[in-house]
């Protein structure tokens, strides 16, 4: 059976701790999408960790990870996150590497930085993780396979100065910095190849034995649905597809009628780092309340450590994104954060030009939405520790299965709490 796990909204949802649950009972993950531009926050027996760009599994031991041919993939981080949880006394994972999988160069990550101060006040409020110019690069063709690094020297420089032919009138005439040079990029790339040799792999040969050969496969997406360059709230969305669709291309190997369920993670309220419309959020005082009770250690990025956008419970934004998800089931995390509050307000609805609208619209109209809300009573104490959902108090249950209702996803999973052992389990 092959699952995804993916985010609802605007990402930081906590799929890295439903990942790492259900990664127990499964034989692979696989890392899709995406860069190192977002974080997953994983509590487990070794502590607590910060996750990048290493698939969720990597804290179990009975896990192949798998870095899918999706990925932007620095090399550095990698080496870097491999330490980290090594000194952190994680056991060595099992980790395989896709030899479709393009490699992220330090230019990107310069162009990165270069392009968000060119645009000054317009800037896109990028983590300058080299995200939007590496899959600019992989789009136009100018990128750089894993497999390509085990090419002869003379095609590997081939394809090198056919890049910089583009690559320098860019960093000379618009960014009026040196050019890059050919020998540092074919160094770079050879020291790429010698670190990745032990885990580059064929896995989509893999990855479609596994599924033939009925295996669990966990697809792990980042960030989520409001962060789509189609379905999301664009400009201001990543530039991969963290789509639970695009898992099966993603990850390579994968029919999409093998995706059986689709576990959409939606947060009890809202939270995002980064630009762009957020209908439901608050400011001041408010806001930083609910960002100090929130998360693990507040909402603040994982990835950047800036305070995290927040607000109250989107039901329209949820709702759009588990169904542009294919949602099957609904992982609902952090409710406990909210044991604060002896009211809640939800936003159950739009107000758009003076009229109510109960669908997420694109963001040329969803910048001129108001938030309808509802309040719904609190429970006011502390629900961590609880074990079985029939032992929350009455009005957490109302909360849930107001929202359940609203969605209209069977809510299977609930978590109260950072640690892996905070989850409590519905039937669908």
């Amino acid at each position: 059976m092959v699952k995804a796990i993916v985010g609802a909204c605007w990402g930081d949802e906590g799929k890295g701790k439903i990942t790492d649950v259900l990664a127990e009972n499964s034989d692979i993950v696989v890392r899709f999408q995406g860069g190192s531009n977002a974080g997953h926050t994983i509590i487990n027996e070794y502590g607590r960790f910060a996750l990048h760009q290493l698939p969720s599994g990597v804290f179990r031991q009975n896990i192949l990870n798998i870095i899918g041919n999706g990925v932007a993939f620095s090399v550095e981080n990698f080496v870097d996150e491999m330490k980290y949880i090594r000194d952190g006394g994680v056991p060595e994972p099992k980790i395989a590497i896709s030899d479709r999988c393009q490699v992220l160069m330090p230019y990107h990550k310069e162009l990165d930085s270069l392009e968000e101060a060119r645009l000054a006040d317009k800037a896109f409020g990028s983590t300058k993780s080299g995200i939007a110019p590496f899959y600019s690069d992989k789009y136009a063709k100018i990128g750089f396979q894993i497999s390509d690094l085990f090419d002869s020297k003379e095609a590997l420089y081939e394809r090198i100065d056919h890049v910089l032919g583009l690559k320098n009138v860019l960093y000379t005439q618009l960014y009026h910095q040196k050019p890059l040079d050919r020998d540092e990029i074919y160094s770079k790339l050879m020291e790429y190849k010698e670190i990745l040799a032990p885990y580059v792999t064929d896995t989509v040969t893999l990855l479609h034995n596994a599924v033939k050969d009925g295996k669990t496969v966990l697809l792990e997406g980042q960030l989520g649905s409001l962060r789509d360059p189609d379905m999301g709230i664009y400009p201001m969305t990543t530039s991969s597809s963290p789509l639970a669709g695009y898992g099966a291309v993603g990850a390579g190997g994968i029919p999409p009628y093998a995706i059986e369920k689709v576990y959409t993670v939606v947060k009890a309220y809202s939270s995002a780092v980064g630009a762009g419309e957020f209908v439901a959020e608050i400011f001041g005082d408010e806001a930083e309340e609910l960002r100090r009770h929130g998360g693990d250690k507040g909402e603040y990025g994982a990835t950047t450590g800036r305070p995290r956008q927040v607000g109250w419970l989107d039901l329209v934004a949820a709702r759009y994104g588990c169904m542009v998800q294919g949602a099957t089931d609904v992982a609902f995390t952090v409710l406990d954060a909210l044991g604060y509050l002896e009211e809640i307000p939800v936003c159950v609805a739009y107000e758009l030009n003076g009229k109510r609208i109960d669908s997420f619209p694109p963001t040329a109209q969803l910048k001129h939405c108001k938030p309808i809300l509802e309040v719904l009573p609190g429970w006011h104490c502390d629900i961590r520790g609880i074990k079985k959902y029939e032992d929350l108090p009455e009005n957490a249950r109302r909360y849930v299965e107001f929202a359940e209702k609203h969605i209209g996803v069977p809510f299977t999973m609930v978590s109260n709490g950072p640690s892996r052992e905070d989850i409590m389990y519905r039937k669908a």
